[in-house]
């Protein structure tokens, strides 16, 4: 009778094990890039990338970096569950005037282990013009 219930709970724990092995967090972005357009120096910098756990394990973002210190990640460091969904908050230093061309590397449990995603745009300063506005005005002003 021992030995039966003791074979009974070796089998089910190796099939416990092999189920718990099967088990994937998966992560799905709605969106891979984030275009913040034409945006003023000074504006809000502050963007969000949403995903969803699209596996059937708890999903653990364990590390997100930027490709440049202008660009600050901060995510949730809890698990995901299946089904649910997250966020990764990017903010761009919008006081730098030039285009936005950079990479988060978001690093996690998933069955893709890393992900890149980009953010794109451009910071002008409208408070300066160019040179060839001001050429302009004065050849209208004549």
């Amino acid at each position: 009778m021992m030995k039966q219930l003791f074979t009974i709970l070796f089998i089910g724990l190796i099939s416990f094990s092999i189920n718990a092995q099967d088990k994937v967090a998966k992560i799905e972005f709605k969106t891979d890039t984030v275009d913040y357009g034409t945006i003023e120096k000074g504006a809000d910098g502050l963007r969000t990338f949403v995903f969803t756990n699209t596996g059937d394990a708890p999903l653990i973002v364990s590390k997100v970096t930027s490709s440049c210190g202008c660009t600050v990640p901060k995510w949730s460091k809890d698990p995901i569950l299946p089904g649910k969904t997250g966020e990764i908050q990017v903010k761009y230093d919008t006081n730098r005037v030039n285009p936005i061309r950079k990479t988060i590397t978001v690093i996690s449990n998933a069955d893709t282990p890393t992900v890149a995603l980009k953010i794109k745009g451009e910071v002008v300063d409208s408070s300066k013009e160019s040179v060839l506005e001001k050429k302009d005005k004065s050849v209208v002003e004549q």
